[in-house]
């Protein structure tokens, strides 16, 4: 009986230390309203081959597999500071005017992201662009090294979208 409590006990504690270091999903949503119609911005934000058209972190965009704006589709972006990110097109809708990607590799301290981009007409020549993303930060640890935690993760995930969706109503209005 007393070896039966001891295993007991020890997998119960061994589970909880596996999971102890198991990143939790965080989630960043961000949003502005454009003085510009829905098809307007949509022809800004819509070509997966060109982020840089629009967010200002991005020097250059190239489709490394596919085709762009189809499913299956793989960018590599050139950030400003030359760092790379290779994103996945997941799912791309034109007449609801949304896309969905993920990051497969890059130098975000992010891992398991994937975002949605949707742009919805709000009244007369007004848009409200959305962007919405899930991750895990990078550093899975129980405890991350000093700036790989979910707080440092979460914020440079909202810088991303509010530098992109504030310079996205700057070019569009």
């Amino acid at each position: 009986m007393k070896y039966s409590v001891l295993v007991a006990s020890l997998l119960v504690s061994t589970s909880f230390n596996v999971f102890a270091g198991e990143a939790k999903t965080l989630k960043v949503h961000e949003e502005v309203t454009i003085n510009a119609s829905a098809d307007k911005v949509w022809v800004k934000v819509s070509n997966f081959n060109d982020l840089g058209v629009w967010h200002p972190a991005v020097k250059s965009t190239e489709i490394v597999s596919g085709e762009n704006n189809k499913v299956g589709a793989e960018r590599l972006l050139t950030l400003q500071d030359g760092g790379t990110i290779k994103e996945k097109l997941l799912g791309y809708n034109a007449k609801a005017k949304n896309f969905k990607y993920a990051i497969v590799e890059g130098v975000l301290p992010v891992t398991s992201y994937v975002s949605i981009v949707t742009v919805k007409p709000a009244g007369k020549e007004k848009s409200i662009v959305v962007w919405n993303g899930t991750f895990k930060r990078k550093d899975t640890s129980a405890t991350p090294a000093e700036g790989q935690d979910d707080a440092t993760a979460v914020k440079v995930i909202t810088s991303v979208y509010r530098g992109g969706l504030d310079n996205l109503k700057k070019i569009s209005e």
